[in-house]
């Protein structure tokens, strides 16, 4: 929801860092920078305790960033979202305008503008890994794809009358549907163990080609999530003195 302040409090705002909402330990490390303060878990519970201690602290909005699922069939892995709104277990967040409108604006002016796309995020509380869930979950809400922390974020952000924004990389298309083992090492702190990996596939060897195709997606989903966060940063596009 677009945010409404005075001048004194954008300028108070605007000195303060921008907290980016990740679900992963690799996407944190991508989005790490100069007046950035990441918080990440794969668990929910975990999440929200960091974003509110984050917030505590003062911070000048919020942005979920990193990779999703792919819900809209034309979009391959690597494709880029900027989110208009979030659809999600807590109703539907719309992100701020002028801010989605920027770091789109700074991605289109790099290689990634063939890979962006605008529209409606959907937000989950369990990992949607079949290509029908996936193809429901379209039907049912029309958003482009989804992930499971963007409402986390937007609610948040909702309450505390921050901006929010979103941007996220497609690592599994619409018509994958994921092997067991693709999931089965993710800690609740959104690192990856990778005992519980090997254990599936050798309790099931006929994974493996699926899993190296998991492997080849989530390259592009991570080369997308680089080239986007250099775009930003060189845009200035998280600065929230750019946008208020």
């Amino acid at each position: 929801m677009p945010l409404s302040t005075t001048p004194s409090a954008d300028a108070g705002r605007s000195s303060l860092p921008v907290i980016v909402v990740t679900g992963m330990a690799f996407e944190a490390r991508i989005a790490r920078g100069e007046g950035v303060e990441v918080v990440y878990a794969a668990r929910a519970d975990l999440l929200e305790r960091a974003l509110s201690a984050a917030v505590a602290r003062g911070c000048s909005g919020i942005v979920s960033f990193g990779t999703a699922g792919g819900l809209a069939p034309a979009l391959e892995p690597g494709s880029l979202i900027v989110a208009d709104a979030v659809e999600g277990p807590f109703g539907r967040v719309e992100t701020d305008r002028r801010w989605a409108d920027r770091l789109a604006a700074a991605m289109a002016a790099a290689p990634l503008a063939t890979r962006l796309q605008r529209g409606l995020m959907a937000a989950v509380t369990a990992p949607l890994v079949t290509a029908d869930d996936k193809r429901a979950l379209h039907r049912s809400t029309g958003a482009l794809a989804v992930d499971m922390e963007s409402h986390i974020a937007g609610a948040t952000a909702a309450a505390h009358g921050l901006p929010f924004a979103v941007c996220r990389a497609i690592v599994d298309p619409a018509w994958r549907t994921l092997p067991s083992a693709a999931t089965a090492g993710l800690r609740d702190d959104g690192s990856t163990a990778l005992g519980p990996i090997l254990r599936e596939l050798l309790r099931q060897p006929s994974q493996l080609g699926a899993l190296i195709q998991v492997a080849v997606d989530a390259r592009a989903a991570r080369t997308s999530l680089v080239q986007a966060r250099q775009a930003m940063a060189e845009a200035g596009a998280l600065r929230m003195a750019a946008v208020v």
